[in-house]
This record gives structure tokens, sequence and C-alpha cells, in this order.
């Protein structure tokens, strides 16, 4: 006689046949709920660590005068660019502590730790190392909490005598920074080009009296398109659930078409809006709403199986949203004054990349070993949209109610 698990749990046999009878819409909401108080507890608070951004300028009288703009609350708690956001480091709660303090609060707490950061920071003459003194530290409010706090410290010096060469590093312990400089030349400060420093890497040897030059281009083509890039792998996580939301509504590549290429030209009008300064929508707005979108997307996939002409439109709606966020990303980093419509079309294709890498690696994951199963939508499309769905709804609220 053959014994099945059927006859050794018979009480499961009998769950699993009256959850079957449940109507899928409810047996969706259920596993909505579930996965949303799962979630809840992790996905709240989290913050992205931004890159620092430093200035040098070298007076005509050999003054100094250093700014860097970077998270203090990042350095005090020895949270890096490492981290996608800051819920994944083991120091999140001191984060979250200092990021909810006043700004006479935390610059308080800064004071304590302003002689590690002069010992920390390096600008280089040569074999000397100058002498910096700490002039001023700018601390906004706390403000609109899932954007970072960004404060600016202000530090001056003076020009060692017969220097001809100066190095700039930024400690590794602090991330990665973007760092520029100015000298007098020519009866006019000129700024340099952003020069992205990774992993406490060195400016290297740059020349005091040097006139600048302008970056070649191919130089500013891949820096800005690596930036795109990066915003969407790794670092863009509810663009990465966007763009995953729309792969799993159709494996079919003209659907897929469809909905990519009105998210594309979208974000590419409000990106480019945003950056010459003809539209500014408050991130405390802007957030909020591109959460939204996401959760959207996936309930949208759970309820409604096939593409309407109604989605394309939507998705165009939610894509020049997404090129409000894009476009933070890149008022941070800075634009080059000569090279900004080169610079800005190489980060929109850098984005284009990311997303393609995306839907790529979401085929060949997906589509390739289950999309020919009868059961890859219960198995694979409301579980994924699902979690899409309440990932989207938890960040809406959380942007809403602690923002």
């Amino acid at each position: 006689m053959t014994i099945t698990e059927g006859d050794l749990f018979p009480e499961a046999k009998g769950v699993a046949r009256n959850i079957a009878r449940i109507p899928l819409w409810l047996q969706v909401i259920g596993l909505l709920v579930v996965m949303f108080a799962t979630a809840w507890p992790g996905a709240v608070r989290a913050d992205v660590v931004k890159p620092a951004l430093v200035e040098l300028t070298i007076y005509e009288n050999g003054a100094l005068k250093l700014e860097v703009r970077a998270s203090i609350e990042a350095m005090l708690s020895g949270i890096s660019t490492r981290y996608k956001n800051t819920q994944d480091a083991p120091t999140a709660d001191e984060y979250d502590r200092y990021r909810a303090m006043e700004s006479d609060e935390l610059r308080q707490e800064f004071r304590r730790f302003e002689a590690e950061f002069l010992d920390l920071i390096s600008l280089r003459f040569g074999d000397r190392k100058a002498g910096l003194a700490i002039t001023g530290v700018e601390i906004p409010e706390p403000g609109y909490k899932k954007v970072p706090r960004i404060s600016t410290i202000m530090l001056s010096g003076a020009l060692p005598e017969g220097a001809k060469t100066f190095e700039w590093r930024y400690p590794e312990r602090f991330g990665d920074a973007a760092f520029r400089y100015r000298h007098f030349d020519d009866a006019e400060y000129t700024w340099s080009d952003w020069n992205w420093l990774r992993n406490g890497e060195p400016s290297g040897p740059i020349e005091i009296a040097a006139k600048y030059r302008k970056r070649a281009f191919w130089d500013v083509v891949t820096s800005y398109m690596e930036l795109g890039f990066l915003h969407i792998v790794p670092r863009g996580l509810d663009h990465i659930l966007f763009i995953l939301g729309l792969f799993l509504l159709s494996i079919h590549l003209r659907p897929l078409l469809l909905q990519a290429t009105a998210f594309t030209v979208a974000h590419t009008i409000t990106l480019g809006l945003s950056m010459y300064g003809i539209i500014d929508v408050p991130a405390r707005i802007v957030e909020p709403l591109i959460a939204l979108s996401i959760a959207y997307v996936g309930i949208e996939n759970i309820f409604f199986p096939r593409l309407h002409k109604s989605r394309v439109v939507i998705v165009f709606l939610f894509g020049l949203l997404h090129g409000m966020g894009f476009a933070s990303v890149l008022a941070d980093f800075g634009m080059p004054k000569n090279d900004f419509a080169k610079a800005l079309i190489s980060f929109n294709i850098g984005v284009e990349l990311g997303q393609i890498f995306l839907l790529v690696t979401a085929w060949l994951l997906l589509a390739v070993p289950f999309g020919r199963s009868p059961n890859y939508r219960r198995m694979i499309v409301i579980p994924g949209s699902a979690m899409i769905a309440v990932m989207g709804l938890i960040w809406t609220v959380d942007r809403i109610v602690n923002g």
C-alpha cells in the first residue's frame, strides 16, 4: 500500500483545499497584508548615502579655502558610501539619532569630532600637509527626512611658500567624494571639472600654476554615464522595483518596449527641465509620488494581467516623476558649465544602460526558465508584484508620515 502525504497529514490536505476555494483577489490581499507587516520594520527610515562634494580655492594672495558638503550624521556614525542605504549599516540606529537632531545639537556633536576630522582629511603640498582650520559649519534643520541632510564644513589655511603642486585625499572611511578646484588665472577664478574619487584614492598631484585644462570628451562622457548607471544599479532600489514591475506585466518584447519607451521619453523630459531650472518640485512631493508609482505598478500587475493602452500613459506620467528624482542626483554631483548638454545626455544614457541591464537580467533569470510554464503568473508574477507593491506602499507611507 502506498502512503501519500495526504494520508500522513490529512489536516494539511484539507487546509490546501480550503485555500484553493478562496478567490484569487482575496488571496492576494492577504499576501499583501502579510508581506506589509513583515517588511515594514526594516524598510522605514532608510537614507541614501551620497558622495561628498569638495571644493578648493587657492587665492592670489596665497590664502586657501576648502568647503566640504557632506552628511555629518554619516561621518559621526561611520557610514560610508559603500552602503546602499543607512539601514544596511550596523550603526543605523546611531545615524537615525543624529538625523533627528536639530542643527544646534548636531553642531555640538560635531565639535567633539573636529580634531579627528582634520586628521583624516588630507591636503598636501608636496611632502607637507596643509594646516587647515575649521572656520564654520552650516547644518540645515532636519527638514524632509527621506533626503539626506547635507551640511557644509568650511576650512581655511595658507599656501606653503614655494609650493608647486597639491594633492587632495578624502578618507575611505567617509566614502566617495567629488573634488574640484580653482585658482587665480588670467584675472579670474575658473573652476575645474569635478573629479570623482572613490575608495579613498587621491586626486594625484595637480600643478598650482598650470592653466585649467578642459576635460577630454570621452572623460566627461564615461564619468556621467557611470554615474547614471550606478544610480540605477545598484543604488536605485526604487527605480529597480519600478522597472521590474514593468517587466512582470509581460515578458513579450513589444509591450515591454512600449512601456520602456514611454518611461524613457518622460524621465528625459523632466530630467532636462529640472537641470535647466525650468521646473523645481520639492523632494517631499516627488519622493512619495515615486514610491506610490511603484506600488501602483505592482498592484495593477496583480489585478489587470493584460496590458491596456492606459498603462502606457500612466507609465509616461510616472516617468516624469522619476526624471525629477534623477535630477536630484545630478544637482548634488554638479554639472560642468561648458559641457552641460554632453554630461546630461551621458547621464541619461547611463540610466538607460542600467535599465537595459535590469531587463536583460530579469529575462534570463525569470522568462527563460519559467516563462512558458502555465503557472508562471501564479508563481512569479503575482508574488513578485505583491513584493513590489508592498515595498512601494511602505515607502509611500513612510515618506509622507516620517518625512
